[in-house]
C-alpha cells in the first residue's frame, strides 16, 4: 500500500503526557505537557514546550523549575482536566483531589499521586515559535517504592503509564521485548 505526503505537522505517537507542576505552596499550579522527552544522559537533561500564553509558562519563566509527574491510567482524567483549564482561575490540586507533595531539590511540589515524579530546574529557554522550550537539568527521580523489585530496580511496567495518540489518550499495553533483544544470540 502506497503512502501519502502530507504538509509538516505534530503529528508524532504516542507521546508520553505529563502533569508538570509549578510554583509555590497554595499559588502551585498543574499544567498537562505532551512535548516533552529526553535530550541528554550525562548530564540527565529534559525539556517541556509550554505556549508563552499558558498561566504555568510565567511561573516556570520566573522561578526557573519544575517537576515532571509521570500519568498513569488512574489519573488520566485529572490530567485531561489539567490541560483543558486554567489556573488562574481554578486550583487544580484541590478540584482534582490531588495531594501536593514536598519535592526534595525544587520550591514547587510534585503530586503524590503520580508514581514517578522528575524534578527540574531550567538551564535555558529556546523560543520556537508558537512555544518556548525549557530545556533542564533533571536534579532528582522520584520513584514511588511500589515500582521497585526486591533488588531495588525500576519495574515501570508495573507504573500502568497512559500515552497521548492524536487526540486520545491509551494505557500501554503488552511487552515487546527488551533493548536488544533483536541481536540476542540463541
Amino acid at each position: 500500500m502506497a503512502k501519502q505526503s502530507w504538509k509538516g505537522s505534530t503529528l508524532l505517537a504516542p507521546l508520553p503526557f505529563v502533569m508538570v507542576s509549578c510554583g509555590e505552596g497554595e499559588e502551585s499550579n498543574i499544567i498537562t505537557i505532551a512535548w516533552t522527552g529526553i535530550v541528554n544522559s550525562k548530564p540527565p537533561m529534559t525539556y517541556i514546550s509550554v505556549r508563552p500564553e499558558r498561566h504555568s509558562y510565567d511561573i516556570i519563566k520566573k522561578s526557573g523549575e519544575f517537576v515532571i509527574n509521570l500519568v498513569d491510567s488512574r489519573l488520566t482524567k485529572a490530567a485531561d482536566y489539567c490541560g483543558i483549564y486554567t489556573g488562574k482561575k481554578v486550583d487544580k490540586f484541590a478540584k482534582m483531589k490531588l495531594t501536593r507533595e514536598e519535592a526534595f531539590h525544587v520550591a514547587c511540589p510534585s503530586i503524590a499521586e503520580s508514581p514517578l515524579s522528575i524534578e527540574c530546574r531550567v538551564n535555558r529557554e529556546i523560543e520556537l515559535g508558537s512555544h518556548t522550550m525549557f530545556l533542564a537539568d533533571i536534579l532528582s527521580v522520584n520513584v514511588k517504592e511500589e515500582l521497585l523489585d526486591e533488588k531495588g530496580r525500576l519495574c515501570l511496567d508495573k507504573a500502568n503509564l497512559a500515552v497521548f495518540t492524536h487526540g486520545e489518550y491509551f494505557a500501554t499495553g503488552k511487552k515487546l521485548g527488551k533493548f536488544g533483544f533483536a541481536a540476542k544470540k540463541k
